[in-house]
């Protein structure tokens, strides 16, 4: 991302808290998370010193990939609430100087959506080609050998229409025809009613898979997964996913929203590598040379990938030499992956602390979720437990994405913690006893807390225009040690990270004097630039 960073566009240095509702706070006693609770929680949000809130799904659906497969856009699932309920969120975190993004579905909805009802009934009618429809191939079987990410084939059949339909994920989450106008024209009305209401913008969801190649194709194999747990992972998806028409509808959504002042989206790249790498889609669709496309993205081939100083050294260096006219969201942890602190970390508190720090230290949006500000770890949810039909399905290899999806804690009462007034049993996912260890009240009485060095460095940073508008260049540096210097406007901020448990020595450039108020060591470096760092270390030095 070559240049500085506009002070007038405030999204650029935002930084994002992802709340996953089902799981924040539970304020209706049912075990489940929900509207009313989240809005009880909105002054914890904004004392984390974020800038926006985003919102998973919370609209009409029959949950079955837990609110990802909509059946009403412009309602609201019952179990989170009403419609007033979402205006109150919004109008409270507004009083509290948050934006409010929401998680926009345009890739599928569910097959309970109206659309799709009428859709799959004949091949004529108002919504007969809102859908993505093919015939069989002459024995009967689908048009093509992609698959769905969820296991088995991608398309399912519909005796009315002698057809099949596309689904990417479940079967139950049939793909929308962006091609089709009055598909756009729908979606493009929606995001405008939320707009109208008062939300500040949108997570898109599963951009990738937006628009597929017209023609339909078979995928090829990938040229080194000759075996894979996922008969998916087996495929290069060139046919399939990220078209370059997915631009097409990323700014026409771009047009609608700058009708509305102080607006943004953050696009989902997903981690298949297509004719585009994920860092590659994520420039290409968040470029502004000509016609703007998207805001901003992030990816989940970086969340997916390892967390060695070598593989974010090479992902920092792609982004500041490919994505020019683009902008990038960086996110270390979200609803569908492991957590940092157990993906990339050990594990303990101090290893927490550090990838919140480095992630808030990179040029960019930031994009941080829920529990990650407490340094959880991913939960071992019992067999009998899980809901994820992705983690059921493929049991025990994969257990899914429920380990990082369970209940927020607040407390360190068991067995609810804080999260809900119903007893364990009730609770839609269990809350592991280990996170009571880590609760939010437990860690607001301890100065040292993750928690506490999360506000901190926060607050620091909001002091540090280099780390809010600044260029970002490398710093040579061996493993585990990640070193770069940010500047804007003649002021320099040093920053070194040690990704590993033992402490390490790196050496930065002469005539730095430690830098002070972000909560980490700030011993001077030795005469000849040497800093000693210690396991899970950050250090900051200023010119």
């Amino acid at each position: 991302m070559t240049g500085a960073a506009n002070p007038e566009d405030h999204w650029r240095g935002a930084v994002v808290y992802q709340v996953y509702p089902r799981s924040f706070r539970d304020g209706s006693g049912d075990g489940i998370g929900d509207l009313p609770g989240i809005i009880e929680k909105l002054p914890y949000i904004a004392s984390l010193g974020v800038d926006a809130v985003w919102i998973s799904p919370f609209f009409a659906s029959p949950m079955h990939d837990f609110g990802y497969d909509v059946s009403d856009y412009r309602a609201v699932e019952p179990m989170f609430g009403t419609l007033a309920d979402a205006d109150r969120l919004v109008a409270e975190a507004h009083r509290l100087g948050l934006k409010v993004l929401i998680d926009f579905v345009l890739a599928h909805t569910s097959d309970e959506h109206p659309w799709f009802k009428d859709s799959r009934v004949s091949r004529e009618g108002e919504h007969a080609d809102w859908y993505i429809w093919a015939d069989p191939k002459p024995d009967g079987s689908p048009p093509n050998n992609w698959l769905s990410v969820f296991g088995g084939g991608a398309w399912g059949w519909e005796p009315r229409r002698r057809q099949y339909y596309l689904h990417h994920f479940l079967s139950t989450q049939p793909k929308l025809n962006l091609r089709h106008e009055p598909v756009v024209n729908a979606l493009e009305e929606i995001a405008a009613w939320w707009l109208d209401r008062g939300v500040d913008g949108f997570r898109l969801d599963a951009v990738d898979f937006m628009v597929s190649d017209p023609e339909m194709p078979d995928n090829p194999p990938h040229p080194t997964r000759r075996v894979a747990l996922r008969p998916y992972n087996m495929q290069l998806h060139e046919n399939d996913l990220a078209h370059p028409e997915t631009v097409d509808v990323l700014m026409r959504l771009r047009r609608v929203m700058d009708d509305y002042p102080d607006t943004f989206a953050i696009a989902e790249v997903g981690s298949e590598p297509a004719k585009m790498t994920p860092l590659e889609r994520a420039e290409y669709y968040t470029a502004q040379t000509h016609d703007p496309r998207i805001h901003m993205a992030y990816t989940l081939g970086l969340m997916k990938g390892p967390g060695t100083a070598t593989a974010l050294r090479e992902a920092i260096d792609h982004v500041e030499t490919h994505i020019n006219s683009g902008w990038l969201c960086w996110a270390f942890s979200n609803h569908d992956v492991e957590r940092v602190a157990s993906r990339w970390g050990d594990g303990s508190p101090a290893s927490a602390k550090l990838f919140n720090a480095l992630l808030l230290s990179l040029r960019g949006a930031v994009c941080v979720y829920q529990g990650e500000e407490l340094g959880l770890t991913e939960a071992d949810v019992p067999r009998d437990r899980l809901r994820d039909p992705y983690g059921i399905t493929y049991y025990p290899h994969f257990k899914g994405r429920d380990g990082s999806r369970t209940p927020m804690p607040w407390t360190d009462e068991a067995p609810a913690g804080g999260f809900s007034d119903s007893g364990e049993a009730d609770l839609w996912l269990p809350l592991p006893p280990e996170h009571l260890e880590r609760c939010v009240a437990r860690q607001e009485a301890d100065g040292e807390s993750v928690l506490a060095c999360w506000r901190r460095f926060v607050a620091w940073r909001r002091t540090q225009d280099p780390l809010r508008f600044g260029t970002l260049a490398m710093l040579p540096a061996e493993d585990p040690v990640l070193a770069f210097v940010r500047e804007h406007d003649g002021s320099r901020l040093v920053c070194a990270f040690n990704l590993g448990a033992e402490p390490a020595t790196v050496t930065l450039p002469a005539g730095l004097a430690a830098a002070e108020g972000h909560g980490w060591t700030a011993t001077a470096p030795a005469a000849d630039g040497a800093v000693q760092l210690d396991g899970w270390g950050a250090w900051f030095g200023t010119r």
